[in-house]
């Protein structure tokens, strides 16, 4: 009978790395989050110079509202 050739095969079970891409590319990520940043102040700045402002309400308790004429008199 013929020898049957052995091949030492290394099994490489678990060895193997797999090179993980990331969503955004390293080279432009800060610009990224530098601009969503900025979207966002924006949103934020815009939406709070629209709103109507609230009536002004009463002075609080023990409060002497000071006129300006008597500090220039002095």
């Amino acid at each position: 009978m013929a020898k049957k050739k052995q091949t030492n095969k290394q099994r490489q079970i678990g060895k193997t790395t797999i090179e993980k891409k990331p969503l955004i590319d390293p080279k432009h990520k800060n610009t990224y989050w530098n601009v969503v940043v900025l979207v966002h102040l924006l949103i934020f700045f815009i939406i709070n110079n629209t709103r109507d402002e609230l009536a002004q309400g009463p002075y609080p308790p023990g409060y002497k509202p000071i006129k300006v004429e008597t500090i220039m008199q002095n």
